[in-house]
């Protein structure tokens, strides 16, 4: 018996590979983790496409879950379905070290991520620098991280995604447009010039979604605007090639 790690992409019940659908099919159990992102479909969407029942995980029942996840695979075929890529959060690396400690065979199947997906500004992927969150500022009223891996980030030229913090049980989700107001937040406090009202950002939504949305202007600018459904992030761009301007000029001026 097996346990499956399953990226089911971005998007809708279809994103998800025709690997990995043939392995839920043939699967005894069906779990969706339900706190790294967001898809843009329901539960029930899912269940008709793959003809299975889908078990929600959210973060404290996927944690406390993952001894209980890996002794049913022992005896019985588990998919644990991820949201984007199954390693683009680093949550899930539990999961499977826990399979290959208690020698449950387990098999990834991968598929396409944030950190893929933001390819579409024109920004080239092996400039982007170390990823960060932003968390909801009431949990973290100290909150730095965010601005000094922006900081490190730009001082090597480099790219830096933002992602966004969400609470699905809560139905919390956090916009581009909180997030540039937390990023000036702590620019007030540490006034090292990173974050400011002409600072060029992208703003994005439901990246690899047929609605997806990518706004690239004056920080200013893009704080006003309204993305819509979650999820969010944000990109603060580095030194750019001029070809990067050039895509990004054409997003700026449409």
């Amino acid at each position: 018996m097996t346990l499956y790690i399953i990226g089911i992409g971005l998007s809708t019940e279809k994103d998800i590979t025709v690997k990995g659908l043939e392995l839920v099919k043939k699967c005894d159990k069906v779990y969706l983790e339900n706190y790294t992102s967001l898809l843009q479909c329901s539960i029930q969407d899912l269940e008709k496409f793959y003809g299975k029942k889908v078990i929600l995980a959210d973060r404290t029942t996927a944690e406390q879950k993952d001894e209980k996840i890996v002794t049913e695979a022992k005896n019985k075929e588990v998919a644990f379905l991820v949201v984007g890529d199954p390693f683009s959060a680093t949550t899930h690396i539990e999961l499977f070290k826990l399979a290959k400690e208690k020698k449950v065979p387990v098999q990834v199947v991968h598929n396409a991520s944030i950190l893929t997906a933001v390819g579409i500004t024109g920004l080239q992927l092996y400039k982007f620098g170390r990823v960060t969150s932003i968390p909801f500022i009431e949990d973290h009223p100290q909150l730095e991280t965010p601005y000094n891996v922006l900081k490190e980030n730009q001082a090597q030229g480099l790219h830096t995604l933002f992602l966004l913090d969400l609470k699905p049980d809560q139905k919390k989700f956090m916009t581009v447009n909180q997030a540039l107001e937390i990023l000036e937040k702590i620019e007030s406090r540490k006034k090292e010039g990173l974050v400011k009202k002409d600072t060029l950002v992208i703003g994005c939504a439901r990246l690899g979604s047929e609605d997806a949305m990518i706004k690239a202007g004056p920080l200013e600018k893009i704080k006003k605007h309204e993305f819509g459904k979650a999820p969010h992030c944000v990109i603060f761009p580095g030194k750019r090639h001029f070809i990067e301007k050039e895509f990004l000029d054409n997003i700026l001026n449409n």
